[in-house]
């Protein structure tokens, strides 16, 4: 008999990478996603969706009683580090709240393994090469909840004997991103706005680095973690090893889409401006990378973006906090009580 799995976020980016890797290692693959940022053509053939939020404690109730799943697999989240000063409610009920209606389930029906994703958010600004040794210091309400839901991880394990391997993966790209979201993804925003006949935006003189991750670095071992014991209750960072400014990465998505590099500067944001981290203890337990380029993924990329084509943005209509919000976003008048 097959395993039950669920994948939150399975109709996202990620999550519908390791959705179609748990189905080639035989699991039946339950996918949860309220499609915020997903979308349902993203889920691959073979998975049971249900669709719903990590919020909803009753329906999670619900479904770990349906299914009993095996392993959980939580890549669902809002992932906009620069918003989450501006959404701190929304972003702790979504990445905090959710995760532990789903660690409080997972430790009632005996899952064998939690898989987290986390984020490189954690560790703040200042720690380079960031190392799972490091005492995380987050900059950021995201990072704050990412290390929160660790925490929880831990004292679960330590109380209950939940089993979990959290991942830190950093500035992932690849296809199936959510290239119309205009507050995250910087690849993404760039083929959107070529494909609109735009200027890219830069926040900030575009000397900032980023260690861009190419989705297959990322979406494998995170599938594969359940079957390494090694892996179990450990911490990974997890991606790309060579960092680029942004200018230097909207040089090659250009260069990609055959056009010449036209970029409007807007005023810097409050933001960690060198951040890569070091995946020795990843390469050690899941084997070395794809050896993926930067340039060879966002050919991969750019052949999706242009057959799905240019996305309108969405603007966050939920905005708690609009003071000191970045040029560019123009959501002011999207507040609400």
């Amino acid at each position: 008999m097959k395993k039950n799995v669920l994948v939150t976020g399975g109709a996202g980016f990620i999550g519908s990478h390791v959705a179609r890797h748990c189905l080639g290692m035989g699991f039946n693959v339950v996918v949860l996603d309220d499609l915020s940022g997903g979308f349902e053509d993203h889920l691959p053939e073979g998975t049971e969706f249900v669709k719903g939020s990590v919020t909803d404690h009753a329906m999670i109730t619900k479904l770990f009683d349906q299914y009993k799943f095996e392993y959980v697999y939580h890549l669902a989240a809002y992932a906009a580090e620069g918003l989450s000063h501006f959404i701190r409610r929304f972003n702790y009920n979504n990445n905090l709240i959710g995760t532990i209606n789903l660690v409080n389930e997972s430790v009632k029906h005996k899952v064998k393994c939690f898989v987290f994703t986390s984020s490189i958010a954690v560790y703040g600004k200042g720690q380079l090469p960031m190392t799972e040794e490091m005492t995380p210091e987050p900059e950021d309400p995201y990072g704050v909840s990412k290390y929160a839901a660790e925490l929880d991880l831990r004292s679960a394990h330590e109380m209950f004997g939940l089993n979990y391997v959290v991942f830190r993966p950093h500035n992932v790209y690849g296809e199936n991103q959510n290239i119309g979201d205009k507050y995250r993804n910087v690849i993404g925003i760039f083929m959107n706005q070529i494909m609109q006949g735009k200027q890219l935006t830069v926040f900030g003189d575009g000397t900032q680095t980023r260690a861009f991750s190419y989705i297959d670095d990322v979406a494998i071992p995170i599938a594969k973690c359940v079957n390494i014991p090694e892996a179990y209750n450990q911490v990974f960072n997890i991606g790309a090893d060579k960092p680029y400014t942004v200018n230097e990465l909207a040089t090659v998505v250009c260069k990609e889409f055959g056009v010449e590099p036209n970029i409007k500067h807007l005023t810097a944001r409050n933001e960690v401006l060198h951040a890569y981290s070091d995946h020795a203890k990843a390469h050690r337990v899941f084997g070395g990378a794809t050896g993926i380029t930067l340039e060879q993924g966002i050919n991969k990329m750019a052949d999706w973006a242009k057959k799905v084509g240019a996305r309108k943005s969405q603007e966050f209509g939920n905005i708690e906090i609009t003071e000191k919000l970045p040029d560019g976003w123009d959501i002011k008048k999207a507040v609400t009580a």
